[in-house]
């Protein structure tokens, strides 16, 4: 029996080489990266992350996060602050 298999993936280009250069940042190889993605679907018995669409208001901030509107702080006390915490 092999002790290892192979799996194919298409992705588009810009998306391959952004994950990537941030594996290797990360010091991790893109084998290590889909054994790791492929044992926590195991752990988790499905997908090991949220899958949802966002509601209006919530693509709205991530909409103006990316425009760099909607409130700083300066530090998380302060923003913890802002909340009431």
């Amino acid at each position: 029996m092999a002790k290892t298999a192979m799996t194919h993936a298409r992705l588009t280009p810009e998306v391959k080489r952004q994950a990537e250069d941030i594996l290797k940042e990360l010091g991790i190889s893109i084998s290590a990266a889909q054994e790791m993605f492929y044992r926590q679907i195991i752990a988790h018995q499905g997908i090991p992350f949220d899958l949802r669409l966002p509601n209006s208001q919530t693509v709205r901030a991530m909409e103006e996060a990316r425009k760099g509107k909607g409130k700083k702080y300066a530090t998380v006390r302060d923003l913890f602050s802002d909340l009431g915490l």
